[in-house]
């Protein structure tokens, strides 16, 4: 698989990770990598896991997050 955004760039990289909000193949160049704590319902409510997950999204879909 490619990276979506360096074909669209006119390039062509291989794709390292793919982006957990579109599924978007991204490079090392596009990738970002965040780290959050992941939810789990419990009952009537929502607890916190202690540790960190990792996610990665491609730099389209971090920037809509942001906004």
């Amino acid at each position: 698989m490619n990276c979506y955004d360096c074909v669209l760039d006119g390039t062509v990289a291989p794709a390292v990770a793919v982006c957990s909000r579109c599924g978007s193949g991204v490079c090392l160049d596009h990738v970002r990598v965040t780290a959050e704590h992941p939810h789990r319902v419990t009952g009537t409510g929502v607890a916190t896991l202690s540790g960190t997950a990792r996610r990665a999204t491609c730099a389209t879909c971090r920037a809509a997050e942001r906004t």
